[in-house]
């Protein structure tokens, strides 16, 4: 079978990060013998900068196509909006001039643009058309705009999920929204896939204050700014800061303040040997996230879990459920630096047993070669009903 895989916004290993979702998945297909494509942007989602694919997947089984997407600099931007249609556009022209066609399309949610132009392809090949959510797209864009104001980008998404053979998302609240919209296709959800590998063997110093780590955006979605005040309240806690983002400058002129100087610092945008040994310095993983942000089960939850840290979230739901049933963390009320200061003294004492816990999560819940293979046989509609 031909399998395309269209998703514009996951770094690539060839960029010195770890592989995600699409990667991952593009392996899956490929090592169950199918012809695969990942179609990806010449625009780096994290890093704001051009891509150079480099390169491409051929010696793990499969190819790497980058098509053209004008540069953005905020994530939650108009431009950014019109980047992701230019980006549809130019993947159709693209994929019609490719002499083989598909017999598979699996095309992420968001972008939200690319689903129509999936849809046309899809439809003039005969293809299976299956569309994964990342995100509860347009949901999240209540925070910054009144629902009325949305109702274009809801009908289009509508569509969307109509349209498809089936959907996949990475969350259960995610199958929700898409029942919601009124779509009746098989769908089900497959979490985040990680390469769990060997646990860290760092044990936590009871006589050591409490290492808290961050690792992802430093946008207005996460809400650092709490953090750094909760760990002014904490005796001797550090607070060590990966990744780049739009308050990346606010977040630093904060951090210099007296009473956080030594207690916050920022290690800026590590690649996957370097996040690998930041998380395994940790103690303590943050999810600064308020549920309003519509998000599930974030990829740091799992990148987390793989690396045993034990985890404060504000993110509710689906996370802190998850989070309660392996006794891996604890939830904490978003924006509320005290409510995060007592969420670190509730972990402390049973910090061993958390850190323990969380590495549990990964290899039940996040492994990688059974989450993707699964992925496929259901993609390929074996078992389905």
């Amino acid at each position: 079978m031909t399998v395309w895989i269209v998703n514009p916004f996951d770094t690539l290993p060839t960029e010195g990060h770890r592989p995600l979702r699409y990667w991952l998945m593009s392996e899956a297909f490929a090592r169950a013998g199918h012809s695969v494509t990942y179609w990806t942007a010449d625009f780096n989602h994290v890093t704001k900068k051009p891509r150079d694919v480099g390169e491409d997947g051929s010696r793990h089984g499969f190819r790497v196509v980058a098509v053209h997407e004008p540069p953005y600099e905020s994530n939650i931007s108009l431009r950014r909006l019109w980047a992701h249609w230019r980006w549809a556009r130019n993947w159709r022209r693209a994929a019609a001039r490719e002499e083989v066609r598909p017999d598979l399309v699996v095309v992420s949610s968001p972008p939200l643009a690319i689903g129509a132009e999936a849809r046309k392809v899809a439809k003039a090949c005969g293809a299976r058309l299956v569309v994964d959510v990342m995100d509860a797209w347009p949901e999240t864009f209540e925070r910054v705009a009144p629902r009325w104001a949305l109702w274009p980008l809801r009908s289009l998404v509508r569509r969307n999920y109509l349209a498809a053979d089936a959907v996949t998302a990475v969350a259960d609240g995610y199958l929700e929204t898409v029942r919601g919209y009124g779509c009746r296709r098989e769908a089900r959800r497959f979490y985040h896939g990680i390469r769990v590998g060997a646990p860290a063997e760092r044990a936590p110093d009871a006589a050591r204050p409490p290492k808290i780590v961050y690792a992802g955006n430093l946008g207005r979605t996460y809400d650092l700014m709490t953090a750094m005040e909760a760990v002014a309240l904490l005796d001797g806690a550090t607070l060590e800061i990966a990744g780049k983002g739009d308050c990346e400058a606010d977040l630093r002129s904060a951090a210099k303040v007296p009473r956080m100087e030594g207690r916050v610092s920022f290690r800026g945008y590590l690649g996957e040997a370097e996040l690998e040994a930041f998380l395994a310095s940790g103690d303590i993983g943050l999810v600064p996230m308020a549920p309003e942000s519509c998000v599930g089960i974030p990829y740091k939850l799992a990148d987390y879990a793989r690396a045993g840290l034990a985890v404060a979230s504000s993110l509710g739901g689906e996370s802190d459920r998850l989070l309660a049933r392996y006794g891996a963390g604890t939830g904490y009320r978003p924006g509320d630096a005290k409510s995060l200061a007592e969420a670190v003294r509730r972990l402390v004492p049973r910090l061993a047993e958390a850190k323990r816990a969380s590495r549990r999560m990964a290899e039940s819940e996040f492994d990688a070669s059974r989450i993707y293979g699964d992925y496929v046989r259901f993609a390929c509609g074996e078992g389905t009903s």
